[in-house]
């Protein structure tokens, strides 16, 4: 990492602390947590939309499989537990490759 992304992410490192009104370790590591969540679901709906080969709203194109909405998952990280979405396909299909199917440690 170079530095200047390193002073870019302590730039928004301290803009988050101030604006959650971060006060120590637990606070820290809550957002933290939730900031992993929403990293990993975001990556999750890239790889569905690269199994599918269509965006989430993109209704022009013929297509042969669909989005069958999310299921629940609860994984294991060294911050703790995290509750997340996996994107579904109705053709069961989709085989996520950052969290696979029937695994839970994201450790």
């Amino acid at each position: 990492m170079s530095r200047n992304q390193n002073s870019e992410i302590a730039k928004l490192t301290k803009e988050l602390m101030q604006k959650e009104n971060i006060e120590g370790v637990a606070d820290l590591q809550s957002i933290l947590k939730e900031m992993l969540k929403q990293g990993v679901e975001t990556l999750l709906e890239g790889e569905s939309e690269e199994e599918l080969s269509y965006s989430r709203y993109d209704n022009k194109n013929e297509k042969s499989n669909y989005r069958n909405g999310y299921s629940k998952k609860t994984v294991r990280t060294d911050l703790g537990e995290i509750n997340m979405l996996v994107s579904r396909d109705r053709n069961g299909e989709f085989e996520p490759q950052i969290i696979p199917k029937n695994s839970r440690d994201l450790s």
